[in-house]
């Protein structure tokens, strides 16, 4: 008798607990592959291909969503705006705790579960940043931050179609917080793919909203864009995984400088 019930047990035991280990098997997977990759000289080997996908999304961006973004932002009340942006950032609140405890900041998780708790709540659902009222600190981690805690390299450079620039780890990242803490995929998975078709839409549009000036000055600031915008990312991203303490390696990032930035000879004459 206990032989049958093991045999009826054991199926509806073993089935969950492979399909909640695969997950954790692919992400180890693409940890080491990163780990590999962070190893190389250059960091931009594909700089031909990503100059392409920069080059398509930079006309994307000028021919739709930033038409769009500067519409929304002229035509919606200010008041409006914020609470949408505070919307989505009380939402990343969730990606932010788990890699708060997965780097073994519990201070910082204990904070922005607290934010998330008091927005969601008094808030009304992150419309308001109440938490921000009051002084409370908030943090924003991802689980590339992660990665790059525990001390796996960037590994090659990469601009993805639309989202723009990244890296295999932070790209590697970007699926794990997709998978596992966006709320966004599992309204999706729950089967109202309208609402988190749209929901992504909006949360698109506000952060584009936000880079309206930010890009321009790229576009004004660089005879080359492209080279500004990669060594920008990867500035910021040494800077966020190391809580802002900015690291020689963050200054001398093994690309070569741009022709604006080296320096002027003096002239042998004065």
């Amino acid at each position: 008798m206990l032989k049958n019930m093991q045999s009826k047990i054991q199926p509806s035991v073993t089935l969950p607990v492979r399909s909640k280990l695969l997950p954790l098997v692919i992400s180890a997977a693409l940890v080491s592959l990163v780990a590999g990759c962070a190893t190389q000289t250059n960091k931009d080997p594909l700089e031909g291909v990503n100059r392409g996908v920069y080059k398509f999304n930079d006309v994307t961006d000028k021919v739709v969503f930033k038409p769009v973004a500067t519409a929304y932002k002229a035509i919606t009340p200010t008041p409006v705006r914020k609470g949408v942006n505070n919307f989505f950032n009380n939402l990343g609140s969730i990606t932010t705790v788990l890699n708060d405890l997965l780097q073994l900041k519990f201070a910082h998780a204990f904070t922005d579960a607290g934010r998330f708790v008091i927005n969601s709540t008094f808030g009304i659902a992150g419309l308001i940043d109440v938490a921000g009222m009051d002084k409370i600190q908030q943090h924003k981690e991802d689980f590339g931050q992660t990665l790059g805690y525990w001390g796996a390299g960037n590994g090659v450079y990469l601009v993805l179609p639309i989202l723009g620039p990244s890296s295999m780890r932070d790209t590697t990242g970007l699926v794990f917080d997709i998978y596992t803490t966006d709320p966004i995929t599992y309204i999706h998975r729950g089967g109202n793919v309208a609402t988190s078709n749209w929901m992504r839409g909006a949360q698109f549009i506000d952060k584009r909203t936000e880079l309206l000036d930010a890009k321009d000055l790229v576009d004004d600031a660089s005879l080359d864009p492209y080279a500004f915008a990669r060594d920008a990312y990867l500035q910021r991203r040494d800077s966020l995984i190391a809580d802002g303490v900015v690291s020689d390696k963050a200054i001398n990032d093994g690309f070569e400088p741009a022709d604006e930035d080296k320096p002027v000879p003096a002239d042998p004459a004065k």
